[in-house]
């Protein structure tokens, strides 16, 4: 009797685990598909207008390729920053608690573009996934949230002027800017 009770409960916990690698694997996809289509659109602009013309089209961009990306997947898809930019951009609790650990993470030596957080955590009554998959600052980055010297005064009078209450600048290469942020109830 205790052999077949644990065995259940071995399969029920292999099953659980499988499906959770399941939703993982998807969550990480959906959440890596959207930061290199806006890398593109950046770097296009960047090369057309210069760093002070891209913060338009990251600003128009970034919010429509998370939007595609949430109907084409069924997550809600969205960045979010302890140092945000865009007001939209401010991480719930278990979000800044996740970003507060990737920093602590990364402080430690693990590899920004590594980090992640998987788990299913109970929203208003229901459960619901949830994903997080850090976005160190790559080169491209240092244009318009890099240091003060990194940043032209061109961008600096751009961003002063659609983003009054910016936080989102002074970081070097390599740290955590922000993160790609999904969830999708469970089934």
């Amino acid at each position: 009797m205790i052999k077949h009770s644990l065995a259940l409960l071995l399969a029920a916990a292999a099953t659980h685990a499988g499906a959770q690698d399941a939703w993982v694997a998807e969550a990480r996809q959906v959440a890596s598909s959207v930061p290199p289509k806006l890398l593109a659109v950046l770097t296009a602009e960047i090369e057309r207008s210069g760093p002070a013309g891209a913060i338009t089209s990251c600003r128009d961009e970034a919010p429509k390729l998370a939007r595609a990306a949430s109907q084409d997947s069924g997550w809600a898809v969205r960045r979010v920053s302890l140092r945000e930019r865009n007001p939209k951009a401010v991480p719930d609790d278990w979000e800044r608690a996740a970003l507060e650990d990737f920093d602590r993470r990364a402080a430690a030596g693990e590899k920004p573009a590594t980090l992640e957080r998987a788990e299913v955590v109970q929203q208003q009554g229901r459960a619901v996934m949830r994903y997080m998959r850090a976005l160190p600052v790559i080169e491209l980055c240092t244009g318009c949230h890099g240091t003060a010297d990194r940043i032209s005064p061109a961008v600096k009078e751009r961003l002063a002027e659609l983003y009054p209450q910016d936080k989102a600048t002074g970081y070097s290469l390599g740290q955590i800017r922000g993160a790609m942020t999904i969830s999708k109830p469970l089934p």
